[in-house]
């Protein structure tokens, strides 16, 4: 693996879920990465995958340096041709072959300004690293995907799954701010990579990129979209149609003991951090059917399998 930036770098999912089981095992693979530096760079706030990622490395022997960027370092220009006479102080060329020299991999965490669809969608931070480093990058959250994230879910379902191929929704719910698309973007990804029933439940003007979900069926009725369900995974999103906006903030899709009795005993799954009883009723969260500290667990895991075929890279 030359890079984990998106899904399509995962050559083979079976035996890199494998790792991460063996991995959660054995805890730790402390002279892989011995000598090893790790670079995480942070654009954005982070707490799941500041600390998992963190923690994946130095099980593996890394050491790590931290940074956040918009307080600690230079402001980045990242595109190409540009008269740089106002408050960036430093080209993405010269400052990714620098850490380039410091660090034996660079994390990147970077999101959306859900603005301008079609600058997010070009990924100009991931992409600028990607292009002008001289070491594998890591995605730890991009404009629009969250492939550890996604790893994690994967790791998550085939733990816990009772049955071959179990039917999992991804469900809307509401929130107070419009938030990105990536988490739902690689979910959906790594579902269809796995065999699982997936189908999406949102209201209209919510659909996701089209390109993205593809064929997976998308209901707008909620209720009817959970019969059934083996999993529910509940997260926001912004409108994509309309970009960037929050078309609908009422609680109607609120996942609660209600929407949970309309499923086959789901386990329900959220990224976190989650907003108690407006994404999640607390009758859901304090239940035994959460299992969003299971998940968030699985992330140094994810991480460290992850960082493992980067270093054997």
């Amino acid at each position: 693996m030359k890079n984990y930036i998106d899904l399509s770098d995962i050559e083979d999912l079976p035996a890199l879920l494998d790792d991460a089981l063996q991995l959660k095992n054995k805890n730790s693979d402390p002279e892989l990465g011995k000598g090893k530096t790790l670079g995480m760079l942070f654009f954005n706030p982070s707490l799941r995958t500041r600390l998992s990622t963190e923690k994946a490395a130095k099980l593996l022997g890394m050491e790590v340096m931290v940074m956040n960027v918009n307080s600690d370092g230079w402001a980045l220009e990242f595109e190409d041709g540009q008269i740089m006479d106002s408050n960036k102080a430093e080209h993405i060329k010269e400052g990714a072959a620098v850490l380039s020299q410091y660090c034996d991999i660079i994390a990147v965490r970077a999101f959306p300004e859900l603005k301008d669809k079609e600058r997010d969608n070009a990924e100009l931070v991931m992409n600028g690293f990607k292009k002008y480093a001289s070491v594998p990058i890591l995605n730890m959250e991009s404009a629009t995907g969250h492939p550890l994230q996604a790893l994690t879910d994967a790791l998550t379902i085939t733990e816990l799954k009772t049955m071959k191929r179990p039917k999992v929704v991804l469900t809307w719910a509401p929130h107070p701010r419009a938030l990105p698309h990536a988490v739902p973007n690689s979910f959906v990804q790594m579902m269809q990579k796995m065999d699982v029933e997936l189908c999406i439940a949102n209201p209209e003007g919510y659909n996701l990129n089209p390109e993205i979900t593809k064929n997976t069926r998308i209901f707008h009725d909620q209720e009817e979209a959970l019969k059934n369900a083996d999993f529910v995974y509940v997260k926001n999103w912004s409108s994509y149609e309309n970009y960037g906006e929050t078309l609908k903030t009422d609680g109607g899709w609120t996942f609660n003991q209600e929407k949970l009795r309309v499923t086959n005993n789901a386990k329900v799954m959220h990224c976190l951090p989650v907003r108690r009883n407006v994404v999640i009723a607390d009758d859901v969260l304090d239940s035994e059917n959460s299992v969003v500290i299971h998940q968030a667990n699985n992330r140094t895991f994810a991480a460290q399998a992850v960082l493992r075929k980067l270093l054997k890279g």
